[in-house]
């Protein structure tokens, strides 16, 4: 008789398997195709930025790049 594998550790091996050979993007578009999602995406949306400009987002991007530039010029000077 053969051993049965719990479903969550043969839901994780085959995870893995898909992420080895497809990779994360292809991995995760794979598995995306079999969940129909819920709630109302436009109206959660609207409603979460409706107080964010462009020009808010674009200044954010900006700032978390420059944080992270000056981080990893922190690094570099701690490692020498």
């Amino acid at each position: 008789m053969l051993d049965s594998k719990p479903l969550a550790q043969i839901t994780q091996e085959a995870i893995q398997i898909l992420y080895e050979k497809l990779g994360i993007v292809d991995t995760v578009r794979f598995l995306n195709q079999f969940t129909i999602g819920y709630g109302d995406y436009t109206a959660e949306r609207d409603a979460l930025f409706a107080d964010i400009t462009l020009d808010d987002i674009l200044t954010n991007i900006k700032r978390k790049r420059k944080q992270e530039e000056n981080r990893l010029l922190i690094d570099l000077d701690n490692q020498s």
